[in-house]
């Protein structure tokens, strides 16, 4: 057996996000988010459920703190509900979501937590999204001002914030996809939208500087590498043309103000509303690149796609991939170590922390209540091993913060996966650590393991 060190002060995390965790969807002021709306709309959420309590976790961040402790841990990356600061998207603050961040980040510093916030994690407010939602301009300049408001209460407890999760996800899959909220079915409003986000981004993070001084700033991007599915050199033509798409659309503009050439006839700049001076807008030099991974991606060409990509990420072939979560996601490792390696090269080995990885598998309590989850612990092994080779051929990698903390909801598939270190009886709200949470919490307490 050989031993895998990881850096001296590198940091152990887990990650959750508000509307999969919180519950307290009327509470404390707090207003109507679309997915509050959506996952109320019959047919939308597997079971039928809703995020009304989840983990309950506005009233029981305490117990979450605990086990964030009991691993040992030393960073948590949670989301900012933007309706519990503004209720309404805009206009005067709501006191009391403010002074349930500041307890939960007061919490976290008194256990010697980072606390890692992300100001938007897909619960876009209502009330905003009745007014044009991300495809609507001026929902960057909305964004811009809760994320000043936000920053102004609390920015003397974090120096390091996340300003979006996963932009790729919620502007395709809420607007063109229509799997997630607010459920819509148009290609033009999903890249206007993905302009409006890009343009928020740099609105934001110029907010957030102007209120606070010495802030580390980064966005938590969904990323995967990108492979061609056969051997024809128009798959791979077509896998580098997803790869600008999926992994680039919102990182070039945001470090060089331009968006990278992803579709086949050039950037649809009428359709996304480009306007003159955008390039500056969007430009948001991030400290640190947030890298959220799962899985790899197989591309081949379709040149009747109907973004004008010419690609289409198709699954396993032949039976040459890995195994298959209960999520029914491809197990492929050096998916990590890849994505991370191909960062590092294009742009200048930046500072890169893993804002999320983590697997579903249902595994339930035994008789004694053991939660015996072996392969959410292989899972995270050999990620953890495909990153350490990353780190080895000189990426600058700082954290690694495992999805999820807790069983949650899971978004359209609401409370039939579970991705969490830690059951929750949903029932009831109880928490028991899974076996992969123990071993989680040696490797941190170690700062490694043995392979």
């Amino acid at each position: 057996m050989s031993r895998l060190e990881f850096p001296p002060d590198f940091l152990w995390g887990a990650a959750t996000a508000a509307y999969q965790i919180e519950g307290g969807a009327r509470t404390g002021g707090k207003g109507e988010s679309v997915w509050d709306r959506f996952s109320h709309t019959p047919g939308r959420i597997a079971g039928g459920d809703t995020g009304d309590v989840a983990c309950d976790s506005y009233h029981r961040f305490p117990e979450d703190i605990d086990l964030l402790k009991s691993m040992n841990l030393s960073s948590y990356r949670f989301s900012i509900a933007w309706t519990r600061i503004q209720p309404e998207g805009k206009g005067p603050i709501n006191r009391h979501g403010i002074d349930y961040y500041r307890s939960l980040m007061e919490a976290l510093l008194e256990a010697d937590i980072r606390p890692l916030p992300t100001l938007y994690h897909w619960d876009l407010p209502q009330a905003l999204e009745d007014r044009g939602g991300w495809p609507e301009r001026d929902t960057a300049w909305r964004f811009a001002d809760y994320a000043a408001i936000t920053l102004r209460a609390l920015g003397d407890l974090a120096s390091d914030w996340v300003i979006f999760n996963e932009p790729n996800i919620f502007t395709v899959l809420g607007y063109v996809l229509g799997i997630h909220a607010p459920g819509h079915h148009s290609v033009e409003e999903g890249l206007r939208a993905t302009h409006t986000v890009n343009l928020a981004q740099g609105e934001a993070m110029r907010a957030m500087r102007a209120e606070s001084s010495g802030l580390r700033i980064g966005t938590a991007f969904n990323m995967s590498p990108c492979e061609p599915a056969g051997d024809r050199e128009e798959d791979e033509e077509a896998s580098e043309r997803w790869h600008r798409f999926v992994n680039l659309w919102f990182l070039e503009p945001a470090l060089y103000g331009r968006y990278p050439n992803a579709f086949l006839k050039g950037v649809p700049e009428e359709m996304m509303g480009i306007q003159d001076g955008d390039s500056e807008i969007m430009l948001a030099p991030l400290d640190f690149i947030g890298i959220n991974l799962y899985t790899r991606t197989l591309v081949e060409e379709d040149l009747n796609d109907e973004y004008g990509i010419g690609a289409k990420p198709v699954g396993p072939q032949d039976g040459r991939g890995g195994p298959l979560t209960d999520f029914g996601w491809e197990v492929w490792p050096v998916a990590l170590r890849d994505m991370v390696l191909r960062i590092t090269r294009d742009y200048n080995q930046p500072v890169i922390e893993i804002t999320e990885n983590g697997c579903a598998y249902g595994d339930r309590p035994d008789a004694g209540g053991q939660i015996c989850d072996s392969r959410r612990i292989e899972f995270h092994r050999s990620f953890l091993k495909a990153l350490h080779e990353a780190i080895e051929e000189g990426a600058d990698v700082r954290s690694y913060h495992a999805w999820s903390l807790l069983d949650n909801f899971e978004w359209a598939e609401g409370y039939a996966q579970r991705f969490g270190l830690t059951w929750v009886d949903f029932r009831t709200g109880d928490r028991t650590l899974k076996d992969s949470g123990g071993w989680y919490r040696q490797v941190a307490r170690e700062n490694g393991f043995e392979t």
